[in-house]
């Protein structure tokens, strides 16, 4: 569904600490931004953020950032994450295929996506975020044995997304079909999920390691 331009939405985000407007200023700078040395985990395509707040509420020994492009999504991330007290959290409003330039080295332990755009056509697949492309921009910045934890309701695309991230030097530790009757524990459903899950979807997951 298209969002309604809301044009008091950047002000608002503006406003914040918590939202990082020029995230190229802090390449290589990013655990003081937090005040700490932990580990900082990247959700790419956050939506209204509900993820990556419960992840941080529950880990707050973690940090994390949330990217994504409409502004009219991430007010509603700003506003989960203020609502929840917690200051482990940052926002970051990007376009992702500039991801490898706000990053550096090593930055980044653990990345994020779920129920991107599948890109079904042919003509349009280097625009997954599961793709080489992408792929190639995460290693400039991700750690040793980082892991990617990816979730679709789309088969071609977990298909897919599983042959990328096997050719390029990614170990598959786990994969599922149908995520919400498997053993993994781990799961924190997003709101999107949820929505399936109750049309009686399945949802695909596979979680790999840089080698």
């Amino acid at each position: 569904m298209r969002l309604r331009k809301k044009w008091w939405a950047r002000p608002e985000l503006e406003k914040s600490p918590l939202v990082i407007i020029q995230p190229k200023d802090f390449k290589g700078k990013w655990n003081e931004v937090f005040g700490n040395n932990n580990e900082i985990y990247l959700e790419l395509g956050c939506g209204r953020g509900e993820f990556t707040t419960r992840n941080a509420v529950e880990n707050p020994d973690k940090n994390y950032i949330a990217i994504d492009l409409k502004d009219e999504v991430l007010v509603c991330t700003l506003r989960n994450v203020e609502k929840a007290e917690i200051s482990n959290v940052r926002i970051i409003p990007l376009e992702i295929a500039f991801i490898s330039e706000i990053f550096d080295e090593s930055e980044i332990s653990r990345i994020y996506i779920n129920f991107c755009n599948p890109w079904p056509k042919d003509r349009h697949n280097k625009r997954r975020l599961t793709h080489p492309k992408f792929l190639i921009k995460y290693k400039q910045f991700i750690r040793a044995n980082t892991e990617i934890w990816f979730k679709t309701d789309n088969f071609d695309l977990f298909e897919a997304s599983m042959e990328y991230l096997a050719s390029n030097n990614f170990e598959i530790n786990y994969y599922t079909y149908d995520l919400h009757n498997s053993n993994f524990a781990e799961n924190i459903p997003t709101e999107y999920e949820n929505k399936f899950v109750k049309l009686g979807m399945k949802i695909m997951f596979v979680k790999a390691t840089l080698k």
